[in-house]
């Protein structure tokens, strides 16, 4: 959802996005939205604004210190968007409270993280594919990797409320779930059918932004 992110381009940018390169308008964002945080956000919210479509973002550490994607590949097929739409369903689940922080213990595995970046290529081609099975496993395989990399994305002494259990339970009846940052916010369901509570989404491509 980007919420805190949108909120800030929209005053940055008076509700409309200017006329230039994607990539240099995330780095604006980033940095007018971290300006002066002593643990920064990574980019990944200003790219999910800025960017039109479906895009996998490519990051690697050796590149101006991993803040940055190297590389960025969108699918803009008007099909594919009206695909996603119907399929993604967002329930809100919580906000986060006070005192949160998902940091606070690191379990830095190199094959765990690689496994991460790997649920990153699975869950684009799921989308371009339309393929609704391996696109909810790899949102499933996602939210497993946070789980052991920063047990505290769900776990954490200033949650009220059970993120596991629920997560569970939508894993078990839809095809996917996982939710939208750390300490819950919104769960992203994966479904052909309506999900109770759900709303839905709409996917801006590159046709429309043009016109």
């Amino acid at each position: 959802m980007g919420t805190s992110t949108r909120k800030v381009a929209t005053r940055i940018w008076n509700g409309e996005m200017p006329e230039r390169d994607s990539d240099s308008l995330v780095r604006e964002l980033y940095a007018e939205e971290n300006k002066g945080q002593k643990e920064p956000s990574g980019s990944q919210d200003m790219a999910g604004i800025i960017y039109p479509g479906v895009s996998r973002l490519d990051y690697d550490a050796e590149f101006q210190g991993g803040y940055f994607p190297v590389r960025v590949e969108s699918n803009n097929d008007l099909a594919v968007a009206i695909w996603l739409e119907h399929v993604i369903h967002l329930l809100p689940v919580n906000q986060r409270p006070l005192g949160y922080n998902p940091l606070g213990i690191k379990n830095l595995n190199e094959s765990w993280i690689q496994r991460l970046g790997d649920t990153g290529n699975s869950c684009y081609e799921a989308i371009v594919a339309r393929d609704l099975r391996l696109f909810g496993e790899s949102l499933n395989e996602c939210i497993r990797c946070w789980e052991i990399i920063l047990p505290q994305t769900l776990r954490h002494p200033t949650l009220s409320v059970d993120l596991v259990n629920l997560l569970n339970h939508y894993q078990k009846r839809y095809p996917g779930a996982m939710y939208s940052g750390c300490g819950g916010g919104y769960l992203v369901v994966v479904s052909e059918e309506p999900v109770p509570g759900a709303f839905k989404i709409r996917v801006r491509t590159k046709k429309q932004a043009e016109e």
